[in-house]
C-alpha cells in the first residue's frame, strides 16, 4: 500500500547384501535441480542478513582474469534499488512509524503498517518475498541491486530515508514495490509516476521524464508476464497513476517508481498475491520492464 498516512514412499528400494556407492558428485546435479524448481515455483529462502550477494556470473578474459558476461543482455555496471514497503514488525512500533517527516511540500508519516488480505497475510511480507526474487533475477542479468531493507531492521525505514537510499546508490532505476489495500471488487495493478515537485528539499523535476519511461516498462513486463489487468479503480484504465504527496518519490534523485501489485482485499487479486508460482511471474515482469528501461537508458 502506497500511502505514507491516512490516504493494501516412494517405493522404498530394496536392500541388497552388497552396499551401494553414491558419490557426492552424483548427488550434486540432483540437490541442485531440486533447489532450482523450489526457488521458481514455491518460496524463495530468504539470504541470511549482512549475506554478501552472488557475484554476477562470470566468464574468462583475456590474461585468466574473470570479469562479468558483457553480453547484450547484461547489467553489469547498472544499479538498481528495490524498496520492499512497509516493515512486518511496523505495528510493534507505532510511535516511531507515526512520526512525522518532511516530505518537501509537506510532512507525512515516517512509514505505514502498510495493509493485509482478510485472512491476515501481510502487505510487508508479500513486498520483501518479491524483492527477493526480483534481486535474484537482477543481479544473474549483472545488476549490483540494493534493497533499503531486507527484514533486518526492527521497523521502518522512513519514506525518506528509503529515498535516499536510492539516492546514495546512484541508482540507475529505484522501484517501491507495494500491494493495495482497497474494497472487494476493486482489482488490478497500477504504477505511481512522480509528479513535478519543487518544493523544501524535493526537486522531482529531473527525474519526471525517465521516472515516467521506467513506469510504462515496467507496466507493460508485469501485465504481459502475471496477466494481471491494469486497476480497475484508479489511473482511468491506463494502469498509470501520477502523485506528488509520497514522500518516497518526491524526495528521489534518481528515477523511481512505485507498483501497486494487486488489491489484498479483493478475492480474485488474494488469490494471486498469496500464490509463490505467481509471484515468481511477479518478479520476472518487473524485471523484465526495468531490464527493459536501462537498456534504452
Amino acid at each position: 500500500m502506497s500511502y505514507e498516512g491516512p490516504e493494501s514412499e516412494a517405493a522404498r528400494p530394496r536392500r541388497t547384501r552388497r552396499a551401494l556407492t553414491i558419490t557426492s558428485a552424483a548427488l550434486v546435479p540432483v540437490a541442485l535441480l531440486g533447489w532450482l524448481a523450489y526457488s521458481a515455483l514455491g518460496d524463495e529462502p530468504r539470504r541470511p542478513a549482512g549475506a554478501a550477494s552472488p557475484a554476477p556470473s562470470a566468464s574468462a578474459a583475456p590474461g585468466g582474469k574473470a570479469s562479468p558476461s558483457a553480453g547484450a543482455d547484461s547489467l553489469a555496471g547498472k544499479v538498481v534499488v528495490i524498496d520492499p514497503g512497509h516493515n512486518e514488525d511496523n505495528f510493534r512500533h507505532t510511535a516511531e512509524i507515526n512520526r512525522q517527516v518532511d516530505v518537501g511540500n509537506g510532512k507525512k508519516e515516517c512509514d505505514t503498517t502498510g495493509t493485509s488480505t482478510d485472512a491476515g497475510y501481510p502487505e510487508a511480507t508479500f513486498t520483501l518475498d518479491l524483492a527477493h526474487r526480483l534481486r535474484t533475477l537482477l543481479e544473474k542479468r549483472g545488476a549490483t541491486v540494493k534493497l533499503t531493507h531486507d527484514g533486518d531492521r526492527a521497523w521502518g525505514p522512513c519514506v525518506d530515508e528509503r529515498a535516499r537510499i536510492g539516492n546514495k546508490a546512484h541508482a540507475d532505476a529505484a522501484i517501491s514495490l507495494h500491494a493495495d489495500g482497497s474494497a472487494q471488487g476493486n482489482r488490478g495493478f497500477h504504477v505511481i509516476m512522480p509528479g513535478p515537485v519543487h518544493a523544501g528539499a524535493a526537486d522531482t523535476r529531473p527525474i519526471v521524464a525517465p521516472s515516467a519511461k521506467l513506469g510504462e516498462r515496467v507496466a507493460d513486463g508485469y501485465r504481459h508476464a502475471t496477466g494481471e489487468p491494469f486497476s480497475n479503480y484508479l489511473g482511468d484504465g491506463t494502469g498509470m497513476v501520477t502523485r506528488t504527496d509520497l514522500g518516497g518519490l518526491n524526495l528521489s534523485t534518481v528515477p523511481k517508481v512505485f507498483i501497486e501489485c494487486g488489491n489484498m482485499r479483493d478475492t480474485s487479486d488474494v488469490a494471486l498475491l498469496t500464490s509463490g508460482p505467481w509471484r515468481q511471474k511477479a518478479a520476472q515482469g518487473i524485471s523484465e520492464g526495468i531490464v527493459s528501461f536501462l537498456h534504452e537508458s
